[in-house]
C-alpha cells in the first residue's frame, strides 16, 4: 500500500505543520508541503523507513512526544485520496448539529447543490443512514443537537461517525477513542475494523493495540524502535520503552 524510505520530518512551530523529505515509493515523490528545515522547526521523525501493506490493521504506539501523530498525518497526506482521517483535533463545527457534522463525511460524494439543500432540509435517506450509524456508535443523542452541547466522549464519537461516513477503504485514526472507556473502545474498534479494508491507528491503550491489531509499530524520540506482527510482539521491550520514557 505504501512504502516510505528514510523519512525525516520537522515540525514548523510558526505554521503548525510538518515539513520534511523522504522517498515515497507509493507516489514516487514527497507529498509534504515543502522540504528542508528552518530555524523555527524541530525535527520529529528521523530516518524512518516503513512499508504498510493493503488489508493490514496497524497500531502505532509510543510515549508522549515520540512522533506518532506526525507520522500518522504524513501517511494521511500521502493516502488521503482513499483514506478517512479521524484526528485528535476532531474539526467539528460547534454551531452545527450532530447530523450536519456527520454528513460532512459525505460532502465529496455529492454535488454542491445537493449538499446545500441537505443543509437546509436533510434528505430522509441521509437521516436514516446517520441515525443508524450513531446508534451503532452508541451515540444516543438527538441528531439536531449542536455538538457544543456534547461531552468529550460524545464529541469523539461524532468525529468517528463523520470519518466512517466517508466510506473509504482505509481508516487513519489518531487516538480516536481516548475519551472512552475500555469496553466501549473495544466495541467501536470492531466497528472500524468491519467497515475498512485497512486501518492505521495511533493507540493510547497498549494492551488493546497488542491484542486487536495485526501489527504494532512503536516510536521513541522520532525513531522506529519496534515493528512486529501480533504473533511475535515483545511485551518486555514495549514495557521497557514506556518505563524508560517515564524516567527520562
Amino acid at each position: 500500500m505504501i512504502t516510505i524510505d528514510k523519512l525525516n520530518l520537522h515540525y514548523d512551530k510558526t505554521a503548525s505543520y510538518n515539513i520534511g523529505k523522504s522517498t515515497d515509493k507509493n507516489k514516487g515523490k514527497n507529498p509534504s508541503r515543502k522540504s528542508g528545515k528552518n530555524k523555527a522547526s524541530t525535527q520529529v521523525i528521523f530516518d524512518l523507513s516503513l512499508t504498510i501493506n493493503k488489508s493490514e490493521k496497524v497500531a502505532i504506539i509510543g510515549p508522549s512526544g515520540a512522533g506518532k501523530s506526525s507520522l500518522l498525518h504524513h501517511l494521511y497526506q500521502t493516502l488521503q485520496s482513499r483514506a478517512a482521517l479521524c484526528s485528535q483535533r476532531q474539526g467539528l463545527v460547534d454551531n452545527l448539529s450532530i447530523y450536519h457534522n456527520v454528513f460532512m463525511g459525505a460532502l465529496a460524494r455529492h454535488h454542491c447543490l445537493y449538499n446545500l439543500i441537505n443543509l437546509i432540509k436533510p434528505f430522509k435517506q441521509n437521516l436514516n443512514d446517520i441515525t443508524a450509524l450513531c446508534q451503532q456508535l452508541e451515540l444516543d443523542q438527538p441528531l439536531d443537537k449542536k455538538v457544543d452541547k456534547l461531552s468529550g466522549g460524545q464529541r469523539q464519537r461524532v468525529a468517528l461517525a463523520r470519518a466512517l461516513y466517508q466510506q473509504q477503504e482505509l481508516f487513519i485514526g489518531d487516538e480516536p477513542f481516548s475519551a472512552l472507556d475500555p469496553l466501549m473502545t473495544s466495541r467501536l474498534l470492531e466497528t472500524v475494523f468491519a467497515q475498512h479494508n485497512s486501518v492505521i491507528m495511533v493507540m493510547h491503550d497498549r494492551e488493546l493495540a497488542m491484542t486487536a491489531f495485526d501489527r504494532v509499530i512503536a516510536l521513541d524520540k522520532g525513531r522506529l524502535v519496534l515493528d512486529s506482527n501480533q504473533q511475535s510482539i515483545n511485551l518486555q521491550q514495549i514495557t521497557q520503552l514506556f518505563q524508560t520514557s517515564a524516567v527520562a
